[in-house]
Formats: structure tokens, sequence, C-alpha cells
């Protein structure tokens, strides 16, 4: 451990330098992350599901009827990736896959009513942490917590995302 801190000290002494490591915000969200993701990983846990299990179910959730193309580019991982992932869901019930209806070799995935309730009570969970942390920050928070966390997304992904998440702090449009 003193070499770590000796290390991080090291460099924030060098705060002369333009690309000095934003060290607390780094770590804050590091921690803020493993706690927001803490209470779900519970409830994942009866369910011998996982992160990936998560994703999955809340952005299929999210949008019924995603094609598996598109929910390959929203969690930007490879179809071998999301193979073993989305067969749990479907096997468990929790997912339904479809075929298109222009074009049958198309997956429309839809979540099942019992992974409607399993997403709602991550989504519940989560939702009790940033109101906590809302609340705490004081008035005003919601609009800048928006606005950093849309900052930080990639501009080349930004349009995309704006669409999933439906948030005015990215489209301008006010809630």
């Amino acid at each position: 451990m003193a070499d770590v801190i000796l290390r991080s000290t090291n460099v924030e002494a060098g705060a002369h330098r333009a690309d000095v490591p934003n060290f607390e915000l780094i770590e804050l969200l590091f921690f803020a992350y493993r706690d927001f993701v803490s209470e779900a990983d519970e409830v994942l846990e009866r369910f011998g599901f996982g992160r990936a299990h998560h994703r999955v179910l809340h952005f299929v959730s999210r949008n019924p009827d995603l094609k598996v193309a598109e929910l390959l580019n929203i969690l930007k991982i490879t179809k071998q990736s999301l193979g073993r992932v989305l067969r749990e869901l479907v096997d468990q019930g929790f997912i339904e896959a479809s075929e298109g209806s222009s074009d049958r070799r198309q997956r429309l995935l839809r979540a099942t009513p019992k992974g409607e309730e399993l997403a709602l009570e991550l989504s519940i969970a989560q939702s009790r942490r940033i109101k906590r942390a809302l609340e705490a920050s004081g008035p005003g928070t919601h609009e800048a917590a928006a606005k950093f966390l849309a900052a930080m997304i990639n501009p080349e992904d930004s349009g995309d995302v704006a669409k999933l998440v439906r948030s005015p702090s990215m489209t301008g449009r006010r809630r």
C-alpha cells in the first residue's frame, strides 16, 4: 500500500502538468459503480445471473422487439459474448426471441412478463440509490448529473445513446 500512496503522491505533486489524472473522480466513479450495482448483483445471484444478464435484460425490457444486431451495438460486445447470456435468459423464460416480420433472419427480442418483473425489481433498487444521492446533493443535481454523464459518452455514440435513454440532457428537451 505504501507504494501505491507514494506513486499517487508523486503524480499529484506534478500537478502543473495538464495530463495529471483526476484520481478523485476516477476513484469516486469506481466506488459509486461498485455500490450502484451491489443490490442488483444480490438479486441476480438468486437466478445464477451476472451483470451481463442485467444489461441484456435492461435494454431488451426497455426496447421491445429489439433486434439482436441493435443489442450488440448498444452493448459493444461480440455475438459470441452475447450468445451464452441471451440463451440463458431465453431458456429460463425471461426473454423471448421471434423472427422479424419482414426479414425472417432477424431475431427480435422481447422481455416476458417474468423478465419485465425482474428488470423492474433491478431498476427500482438502483433508482432508490440514485434518488438518495440526488436528494443529498441538493437542487439542480439531477440535471447536472445527467449532463455530466452524457458528456462522458463518446461523441460518436451520443446520438444513439440519446435515443435509447430518452434523455432531455442529451436532446435539449426538459422532462
